[in-house]
């Protein structure tokens, strides 16, 4: 099969550029021509997110971020954007779809006046709420109408875009992806436990991710499916957690972040992937290892990648629900190795980050002059 190419010299402005997105950054400049630039700055310390060490193929223009507020009044403005720009000088420009950057209608404006078209690339665009949300609303799709085209991560990212009244046509649903479409069949497991199974989770430890709920869930199942639990990775509330899991379930590991292969052989090891909380990468990855997965539900970016065939999605802070999922996962060796199997399917001929790739350039040639 043919791989798309986009015939010139392309741009991508990040905010932040996270060591995850490096092999889809260097995959998409190897589509490209003429290269691709990124213009991406430093996160918060707060935001505890590791930057990339380095690019083998995608080039990088460090940005200047100026962080303005916090929380839901959060805005950043990145110094050196258009200079960038006029060093380059992008055939194309992808950018990050949220109003909160400041600086982006600035470049938005520098590519028009030179007849050169710019991608937003985004979540989506949830339904407002409240007193002002006409008015915001009305703003929102002023900021989406400005793009030539929309890229965002899942069915559900599309339809709200749509909502807002950008055009169909110019929207394109790439599932988000970190890890290749797989080249080896799947990891062959046993057809029974023997002994404990193993649940895995891999991710930044943080609060958001609910390792507290995943931590009382295995302790209240029955002891005959009480699991080996294997918690990837570190962050602000690992000193907590491991607190309270030697309170409430001593059994659990935790190794420590892990990045690359290094991850390989607790993936292999592993009968179950949970993401309990909200945000997480790291299920696309699980399930190129056959694994099934649960996931709670969130902003739609797991909703294309864990289907009834190949796990559960749990309602956020449904502590009962994270229970009877994990209850009912365990209880059925033969079924959750049906449903790794589809996992395995689902990523190499859907998501992965080789179709990532594909997305944008197609999105990018079809707004060829």
């Amino acid at each position: 099969m043919n791989q798309p190419f986009f015939p010139g010299r392309l741009g991508l402005q990040q905010r932040v550029l996270p060591a995850y997105r490096v092999p889809f950054f260097d995959a998409l400049a190897a589509s490209c021509a003429d290269g691709l630039s990124i213009f991406a700055g430093l996160a918060r310390p707060s935001e505890s997110i590791l930057p990339a060490a380095g690019l083998q193929t995608a080039g990088y223009v460090p940005a200047r971020n100026l962080h303005l507020f916090t929380g839901p009044l959060y805005l950043c403005y990145q110094r050196g954007l258009i200079d960038w720009l006029e060093a380059w000088q992008p055939e194309a420009l992808i950018v990050e779809a949220n109003p909160r950057y400041l600086a982006t209608p600035a470049a938005v404006g520098w590519m028009h006046q030179r007849g050169r078209p710019v991608v937003g690339w985004g979540l989506g665009a949830p339904p407002l709420s409240g007193p002002l949300a006409g008015l915001r609303g009305e703003r929102r799709a002023s900021f989406l109408g400005q793009f030539d085209a929309l890229i965002c991560y899942s069915r559900r990212g599309a339809g709200e875009y749509a909502a807002t009244g950008f055009p169909n046509d110019k929207i394109f649903v790439a599932p988000n992806a970190v890890a290749p479409r797989p080249v080896d069949p799947p990891p062959e497991r046993p057809p029974d436990f023997s002994g404990r199974p193993t649940v895995l989770f891999v991710g930044r430890l943080q609060a958001r991710k609910r390792l507290d709920f995943l931590l009382r869930a295995c302790a209240d199942l029955p002891a005959a499916l009480q699991p080996r639990l294997l918690i990837v990775g570190d962050g602000p509330v690992r000193g907590e957690l491991e607190a309270l899991a030697a309170e409430v379930y001593p059994s659990a590991a935790f190794a420590g972040a892990r990045q690359g292969d290094a991850l390989k052989p607790y993936f292999m090891a592993a009968d179950l992937f949970v993401l309990p909380g909200t945000g997480g990468l790291a299920v696309q990855e699980a399930m190129t290892y056959g694994l099934p997965a649960i996931v709670a539900q969130g902003d739609g970016t797991q909703d294309d990648l864990v289907r009834p065939e190949n796990g559960w999605q749990v309602p956020p802070d449904d502590y009962p629900a994270l229970v009877g999922s994990l209850r009912t996962a365990l209880s059925d060796v033969k079924r959750l190795r049906q449903m790794g199997k589809a996992s395995f399917q689902i990523v190499a001929q859907e998501v992965n980050l080789n179709r990532m790739v594909d997305v944008f350039v197609g999105a990018l040639n079809s707004l060829k002059n």
